[in-house]
């Protein structure tokens, strides 16, 4: 059996990467450099993450000084290699503690921040819950949770971009079906109005093609539904948590950006929003401002 290298390689950017500073990864961030250098990938966003509820497993496990330290300090090593690393953050929106999110951000300066929805053991979806969850209920019931707080956290304006938007699929699959969520469009609406009407980007998250779900976090015919509804932002990331998992499937996100009808990926790299092309661009100075 053959297998199919999916890595990525000469691309401008991977906008969600996690390092050993999140509770659920073991990887330097050298050794992503180290990878980015080797297949030309010019730009990589370090979105490691910062949980706010107690019971989250990553709360509290680094402090942002911390985190700023190892990615700056990263970032002026692999400059001279020609790779750019971007200090991120991905922070678990949960509407309980939108105060205390609101408050971080006002307080703290990150290149880049995304927000997402999680999956943690007190969930319905989590794996010894979801089969009750589901049992009885409407394909919107069953969502609705998730779908509900993904689109409270991209009204806030908050985030630079909302991540995964989707990824209850994982969780969800085999007791619904990507064909199930796909014939039932009009669920995502609310989110996609509510990343327009705030400006917020679109994540397009590839972690999804190498889940049980093997699909995008979104589809790619949910990113041409957030155009048709006036969307203008649009960014993509691996998600990744390992060596093996850096920029794996990133074409793939690239290529659903560009067949929805976007020019270019919504970026910061601590000021304005840049725009970065989908194709390859060593000089990554060259993203003009939004």
């Amino acid at each position: 059996m053959t297998t199919i290298d999916r890595h990525a390689r000469d691309l401008p950017l991977d906008a969600h990467v996690h390092t050993d500073l999140s509770h659920d990864s073991a990887v330097p961030l050298d050794d992503y450099a180290r990878l980015a250098v080797e297949r030309g990938i010019a730009e990589v966003a370090i979105t490691d993450h910062v949980d706010f509820a107690p019971s989250a497993p990553g709360y509290g496990e680094t402090t942002f000084e911390q985190r700023e330290r190892i990615v700056r300090a990263g970032a002026e090593r692999w400059a001279e290699r020609g790779v750019a690393i971007r200090f991120g953050v991905e922070i678990t929106w949960d509407s309980r503690y939108a105060a205390e999110i609101r408050d971080h951000l006002a307080r703290y300066e990150y290149d880049f921040v995304i927000g997402s929805v999680h999956i943690y053991r007190d969930s319905p979806y989590a794996a010894d819950h979801v089969a009750g969850w589901v049992a009885g209920r409407s394909l919107a019931e069953i969502v609705a949770p998730y779908f509900d707080e993904v689109a409270a956290g991209a009204r806030t304006g908050l985030f630079d971009a909302m991540g995964h938007i989707d990824f209850v699929k994982r969780f969800l699959t085999p007791h619904v079906t990507t064909a199930d969520l796909a014939a039932a469009p009009e669920l995502y609406e609310p989110i996609l109005a509510a990343l327009v009407e705030s400006g917020t980007a679109l994540e397009i998250n590839t972690s999804g093609l190498r889940s049980p779900a093997e699909e995008a976090f979104p589809s790619p015919a949910v990113v041409s539904r957030f155009h048709a509804m006036g969307g203008r932002a649009v960014t993509v990331g691996s998600d990744a948590h390992t060596v093996e998992s850096f920029a794996w499937a990133l074409a793939d996100g690239y290529e659903s950006a560009a067949e929805a009808g976007f020019a270019s990926l919504a970026f910061r790299r601590g000021g304005e929003r840049v725009e970065v092309g989908l194709t390859a661009a060593p000089n990554v100075a060259a993203g003009r401002s939004l």
